[in-house]
């Protein structure tokens, strides 16, 4: 397997970690992305401890499947981007709080719900 070289970036992000307002900068993205990415892994352990498959969730909640599989794959979902900007920008924490289960027949959930879980 090949190693990719990635020494000259480090040093160019080094070097413009030098400047403070590239550096606020950077470390708001970095917030960003590690709030996106925590959000991202707590929904998929919660779906695994539950025992849902990728496709199973993407019924459950009305979207296609390949749709799912990505946001539990890409980089970032720019509409958790905006959530995560705005705590963010509050200095707050987003946390995934799991509910007691709940036996209640497979529905598709409404924008009320979507938002509760934002």
């Amino acid at each position: 397997m090949t190693t990719l070289d990635t020494s000259y970036h480090a040093r160019r992000r080094d070097a413009r970690l030098q400047d403070s307002a590239f550096r606020q900068e950077y470390d708001a993205a970095r917030r960003q992305i590690d709030q996106v990415d925590a959000i991202v892994r707590a929904l998929d352990q919660l779906r695994i401890d539950a025992g849902i498959p990728k496709a199973e969730l993407a019924r459950r909640i009305g979207k296609n499947p390949a749709a799912v599989r990505r946001l539990f794959s890409a980089d970032a979902n720019p509409e958790l981007g905006t959530i995560a900007a705005m705590a963010v920008a509050l200095n707050a924490e987003i946390k995934i709080v799991p509910r007691p289960p709940v036996r209640q027949p497979a529905r598709r959930r409404s924008a009320h719900d979507a938002a509760e879980v934002a």
